[in-house]
């Protein structure tokens, strides 16, 4: 009887961590980069690696070695490893602004258009696009949004 619950725990064990495996997302674009993460509530700046996917983008910034910063934004949430999970509505209160559209976040990481392409001018090799006291760059895969009303900054240098 004891076998047979072993081996039941045993095949349980090994579906729960397949079903985990096949749970991650396959990260089509990761890239090395100078990545600068600045609000009224966070500042990090340091080399790191901007992953994405279909469904998701995760950041990462390194200092001496160690990871100095972990973000992970889907389109429902943002996870960052100094705060608990929160919707992207919440995360954009606590720490961007409070009324930047949801997946804006995400759009920014992953160099595509924001605010629902609001002010935007294609480049020869991107776009701008200037909202406000917002200007937002992209330009040879360099990334850059700048909102000097609300004192944020977020760049990421190739």
């Amino acid at each position: 009887m004891r076998k047979k619950i072993n081996i039941i725990a045993s095949g349980v064990l090994a579906l729960a961590l397949s079903g985990c495996v096949g749970a991650m997302p396959e990260y089509n674009k990761s890239e090395g980069s100078m990545i600068i993460f600045k609000t009224p509530t966070v500042r990090y700046a340091d080399q790191g690696f901007v992953s994405s996917a279909s469904s998701e983008v995760k950041v990462e910034i390194y200092g001496s070695g160690q990871a100095l910063m972990r973000l992970r934004v889907t389109p429902t949430q943002t996870c960052m490893s100094s705060m608990a999970c929160m919707s992207n509505e919440e995360f954009n209160k606590k720490v961007l602004q409070a009324n930047y559209p949801a997946d804006t976040l995400e759009h920014i990481f992953k160099g595509e258009q924001i605010f629902g392409g609001k002010g935007l001018h294609k480049t020869a090799d991107g776009f701008v696009q200037h909202i406000g006291t917002i200007t937002y760059r992209v330009s040879s895969g360099n990334i850059s949004f700048k909102d000097s009303s609300n004192g944020v900054k977020i760049a990421v240098r190739n």
